[in-house]
């Protein structure tokens, strides 16, 4: 039964992660405008596989919690460094990340996860979680911001604008909320329960 329910919420996290991951690369067409293209390696490999595989481990960190934690499990609280680390794999991008900050957003996609469900969860010291939020925070509001500034045609003012600007936001958020699953209380099993 307990193997079961792993299976489906690592399901889950899969299925949520590739719909989130997508929705990223819908989110940064936008962003790109009449520029953007879609091939394999970059939205394959680079976008879809990496939401899939974080997807996966934060859905196999919620099984954990839910069983009352194991040993070296809150190490998946690191996933989403799966997509900084990826995207700069291509020959040539670290050297035009360094040079240019093409690739930034993986970066920042990355850290605002990462932050902000530290943030969230309710552990630890209050002073680190209002920091890991203000940085978060930070982050949202400049991922709402870049719209404009990446793409003029996506001004706040415009209703394709405001909705790219929602997007980002909620993308955002969303991640901010899976992220917070490693950090999370354990879910304490009766001592009865099978």
């Amino acid at each position: 039964m307990q193997r079961r329910a792993a299976l489906h919420l690592i399901g889950f996290g899969i299925l949520a992660g590739v719909t989130w991951a997508a929705s990223l690369r819908g989110y940064m067409a936008e962003l790109a405008g009449p520029s953007s293209h879609v091939d394999a390696l970059d939205t394959f490999a680079l976008i879809l596989l990496p939401g899939a595989v974080v997807g996966a481990l934060l859905g196999a960190a919620e099984s954990v919690r839910r069983r009352g934690g194991r040993r070296g499990w809150r190490w998946t609280a690191l996933a989403p460094l799966l997509f900084p680390v990826l995207a700069l794999l291509p020959p040539g991008a670290f050297l035009a990340f360094i040079t240019t900050g093409i690739g930034g957003g993986a970066v920042a996609i990355a850290a605002n996860g990462m932050l902000g469900g530290y943030a969230i969860s309710g552990r630890g010291p209050l002073w680190s979680r209002l920091l890991a939020g203000a940085l978060s925070a930070a982050l949202l509001i400049a991922g709402v911001f870049a719209g404009p500034i990446v793409n003029p045609a996506l001004a706040l003012t415009t209703p394709r604008g405001a909705w790219v600007a929602v997007l980002g936001l909620a993308l955002g958020l969303l991640l901010v909320l899976a992220c917070s699953i490693p950090h999370r209380r354990i879910v304490q099993a009766h001592p009865w329960a099978g």
